[in-house]
């Protein structure tokens, strides 16, 4: 069930079905959500059900603003701090340290948590509204709104076509970015990158005023985090990541025979054959980030069996892309 994200009404609706321990779908500026209140282990059980995802798998908590931070965190460093006032409301996640007794659940049972505070307006009009309700609802619990390990939804019809009709879902038009938020880890004393998304680790690491490390980089195991499974983001097709030059070789060599493939590259190529689909792979890395799911959704839809991927560029700015199709192509 599809609800006018603009209605007051309709964000109100919301709330009510969230404080009464049901699942809603809103949308964020990186990729709609599939929402629980945090607070209430069994409702948050209801995402791990709907999405076939892991009891132990952590999901994301989304608060309304920075002060809510302190309702599941037990400790915030000074560079996470800065993090916070810097990159707030926006597509960055903090890993921190859990409050005992808070959100065990969403959790997935760590004594971590991800905090973030989204900006698109409908998702925050939904978290103030979920503040005022009866019983009033602290943050939300929402990952992807999509099955677990598939691609992410960037409409509210990609949201329906994975759930039906059944499922509130608040529609705030297409997603800005896209891609989901950047992670950090701020459990280990110092800025580690979990997941990268359009935030470049040049724009964390000024935000921080520190070095923004890898995870093997420190002796510590990292947290668990949302949607940093080796295999992840994928569509039903399999997706092959190739260069340019190999692309267009294993396309003469298929020559005519060559069907049921869809190409997404910013190279351009010759097709051999009229069978095969073509979605040209934008210059611009965040218009590449803004379209992926849709594509590859997209390409699922007309029942390919093959995506052929031209790898993005080596360049910090194309680091989220990179790491999505990586994850996408690992299964």
């Amino acid at each position: 069930m599809i609800l006018d994200g603009s209605s007051p009404a309709a964000i109100e609706e919301a709330a009510r079905a969230l404080a009464a321990g049901e699942l809603v779908a809103f949308p964020t500026e990186t990729v709609y959500g599939l929402g629980a209140d945090a607070g209430s282990d069994a409702a948050v059980a209801k995402i791990f059900a709907a999405k076939g995802r892991p009891s132990d798998h952590p999901l994301i908590v989304h608060v309304p603003d920075a002060s809510a931070v302190t309702a599941f965190a037990s400790d915030v460093p000074a560079f996470a701090q800065k993090l916070i006032s810097a990159l707030w409301p926006g597509p960055l996640t903090l890993i921190l340290k859990r409050r005992e007794g808070v959100a065990a659940a969403a959790a997935g049972g760590h004594d971590t948590i991800g905090l973030r505070c989204p900006a698109h307006p409908v998702a925050h009009a939904l978290l103030l509204a979920c503040a005022r309700a009866t019983p009033p609802v602290h943050g939300l619990a929402a990952p992807s709104a999509n099955k677990f390990g598939r691609v992410s939804p960037t409409t509210a019809d990609h949201v329906s076509a994975e759930f039906g009709d059944a499922l509130p879902v608040l529609d705030g038009g297409p997603c800005r970015i896209g891609i989901e938020s950047t992670i950090v880890d701020c459990t280990r004393g110092v800025p580690v990158l979990l997941r990268p998304g359009v935030l470049t680790r040049e724009q964390v690491e000024a935000a921080s005023g520190e070095a923004l490390r890898s995870p093997g980089e420190l002796a510590q195991q990292a947290p668990r985090a949302s949607g940093t499974l080796e295999s992840h983001y994928a569509p039903n097709a399999r997706v092959r990541l190739m260069d340019a030059q190999a692309l267009q070789t294993a396309l003469d060599l298929l020559g005519q025979d060559a069907s049921g493939i869809a190409i997404y590259s910013r190279a351009i190529v010759r097709t051999p054959s009229d069978k095969l689909l073509r979605r040209r792979m934008p210059d611009d890395a965040a218009e590449t980030a803004r379209q992926l799911f849709a594509v590859l959704r997209e390409f699922d839809a007309q029942g390919v069996r093959l995506i052929w991927v031209e790898t993005p560029p080596d360049d910090p700015q194309w680091e989220g892309v990179r790491d999505r199709l990586q994850r996408a192509s690992a299964g």
